[in-house]
C-alpha cells in the first residue's frame, strides 16, 4: 500500500453500510486534495482502500469526484457511531500529518467532520494530539533503533 500508513487495525470498517465506508474514502480523498493537488499516490491510496473496503469500482468515480467541505460536512452525518467516528477522525489525522504539513484547512475541516459526527472539539484535539505523538515516538524508534 501507498505510505500514508492507515491504522492497521481497521476491524470498525466491517460493521459500516456501504455508504458510510463510501463517506469514509469520500472524506479523505477531500482531505487529500484540501491542498488542491490530488497527486497519483493520493489517487492510489484512495482506489487501494477501496479496494480493502470491498467498495465496488462503480463508486469510485463518486469517491473522487470534487466536493465542497460543506458538502463533505453533511456527508459524515450518516456515520452515528461514536467509535467510528472517532476511526475517521484518527485516519483523517493520520492523513493530514502523513506529508509533514498540517495546514490550516486541513485542521479546520478535521474539526468540522468530527463535529458534524457528534465529536466534542476537546475529543477530537485528543485524538489529533495522539496521532502526533505516535509520530514522534515511530520516529524516535527509527533512531534509537538505528532505522534511518
Amino acid at each position: 500500500m501507498s505510505n500514508f500508513n492507515m491504522e492497521s487495525d481497521m476491524g470498525y470498517l466491517a460493521s459500516m453500510t456501504e455508504d458510510e465506508r463510501v463517506v469514509f474514502l469520500k472524506t479523505l480523498a477531500k482531505l487529500a486534495m484540501s491542498d488542491d493537488v490530488f497527486d497519483d499516490e493520493e489517487k492510489l491510496f484512495i482506489r487501494e482502500m477501496a479496494l480493502v473496503l470491498g467498495v465496488p469500482e462503480s463508486r469510485y468515480d463518486e469517491i473522487r469526484a470534487k466536493a465542497s467541505d460543506d458538502d463533505i460536512v453533511d456527508a459524515v452525518k450518516i456515520i452515528k457511531d461514536r467509535k467510528k467516528a472517532m476511526e475517521l477522525v484518527k485516519e483523517m489525522c493520520l492523513l493530514a500529518n502523513s506529508d509533514g504539513d498540517l495546514s490550516d484547512r486541513e485542521v479546520l475541516l478535521i474539526g468540522r467532520v468530527g463535529q458534524a459526527m457528534g465529536l466534542e472539539l476537546e475529543k477530537i484535539e485528543q485524538i489529533s494530539q495522539w496521532v502526533v505523538d505516535r509520530i514522534i515516538w515511530l520516529e524516535e524508534g527509527k533512531i534509537i533503533f538505528e532505522k534511518v
